[in-house]
């Protein structure tokens, strides 16, 4: 009988299923194929856990969020509020002093009018007896002089007692 190759090549496979299966390739290939689908199914079961709580997280900060975005407002508005109502009042504080000034300005004018007018008086006064003492020196004596001094001083005494 005369070998070829194809009897050697024949026998070589036979020799290396059998070398296979008793080394229990395909049952290590199995546990190993076993065990890598479990860790790809512990690693997707660890990715849904972790999406889960991305989402949880996610919706608690979009929360808190919403909770500080209301909270501002509400800041906004009383910070508006508060603006709002000092300057109503620093308008009526102006308006007072306003009031109050332009009062006291009319008071200090009055009481300028009453001075000038005083002073006028007072140097009308002067004038007319600047006046009528020229007058009554041109058109009286000595005696006659003497005699209204008198009287001058007697009604001077009158009134002060």
């Amino acid at each position: 009988m005369a070998f070829d190759a194809s009897f050697f090549a024949l026998v070589a496979l036979v020799l290396f299923f059998v070398l296979i299966a008793y080394l229990k390739v395909p049952g290590m290939m199995a546990k190993s194929l076993d065990e890598r689908a479990g860790n790809i199914q512990a690693e997707l079961d660890e990715a849904k856990r972790l999406r889960e709580e991305a989402q949880a997280l996610l919706a608690e900060y979009q929360q808190k969020r919403k909770e500080a975005e209301a909270e501002a407002a509400n800041i906004v508005a009383a910070a508006e509020r508060e603006a709002a109502s000092l300057t109503a009042e620093a308008k009526q504080k102006t308006e007072e002093f306003v009031a109050r000034r332009n009062a006291l300005s009319e008071q200090k004018i009055k009481q300028a009018e009453t001075d000038a007018i005083g002073s006028v008086r007072a140097a009308a006064v002067d004038l007319a007896v600047a006046a009528a003492e020229k007058v009554i020196a041109a058109k009286t004596d000595a005696a006659t002089r003497n005699t209204l001094f008198a009287d001058a001083v007697s009604q001077v005494k009158t009134r002060l007692n």
